[in-house]
């Protein structure tokens, strides 16, 4: 059964949503501020946290920072009645798997989980380490090493930077990568994958024989020369 951290002030919203995710099977922990769900995390370990941005105390980007800290490779979805372009765009800037604005569509919350418990377990790369140009790539550990300094990724950065290995000096097709990572092709997920694609070129600059390049209209190409 899944588990899942529910992190909302609300306690009447987050008690009725708690029993409907029961009703799919799954285990919900709810906790009415940042702090009490940080301290649930320490002591359990989850599939999937639920976090509200609106919180008493240190707000849901501040803690999503947190939570990425504690446990890298935990996904998450934002669900707040936070609907400005800019909220969204810093809520996948800090690696939200979603962002979903109240007041929420149960079934496809519920849909959204699914798809992203599904990806967690379904990536698998064809091998653990990668060497690209001066870097080492471990996809299981989740780290990029050059020389002697070490970059943690979070489990979405080394998702997608498998795919990008994977297609090394090939057209990587964004339709495909969003499939596969985000379970849809929407604008929001296609502006979380840039921004993703933005901080994995960031993380790669030290070496340049290395590259990801743009293909308008079609995708990206880890471009890496000998």
């Amino acid at each position: 059964m899944p588990r899942i951290l529910l992190i909302e002030d609300n306690p009447n919203f987050g008690y009725i949503l708690k029993e409907y995710l029961s009703l799919y099977d799954f285990e919900v922990t709810l906790a009415t501020s940042g702090e009490a769900g940080l301290e649930e995390l320490n002591k359990s370990v989850f599939d999937l946290c639920l976090l509200d941005i609106m919180l008493p105390g240190q707000d849901g980007f501040t803690i999503a920072k947190e939570i990425q800290r504690i446990v890298p490779d935990l996904p998450f979805i934002f669900l707040t009645a936070k609907a400005l372009k800019i909220d969204k765009l810093k809520g996948f800037r800090l690696g939200c798997d979603d962002y979903i604005v109240k007041p929420i569509d149960e079934e496809l919350l519920v849909a959204r989980i699914h798809a992203i418990l599904k990806r967690s377990v379904t990536i698998k790369p064809e091998k653990s380490n990668y060497k690209i140009g001066q870097y080492t790539f471990d996809n299981q550990l989740q780290t990029l090493t050059f020389q002697a300094q070490q970059q943690t990724l979070t489990e979405r950065e080394a998702q997608l930077l498998t795919l990008l290995c994977q297609h090394e000096n090939q057209l990587l097709e964004r339709k495909y990568a969003l499939q596969t990572l985000w379970g849809d092709t929407d604008e929001f997920n296609r502006k979380s994958m840039d921004v993703f694609i933005s901080r994995l070129r960031k993380y790669l600059s030290q070496d340049n024989q290395i590259s990801i390049k743009n293909v308008h209209g079609r995708g990206f190409v880890l471009e890496v020369n000998d």
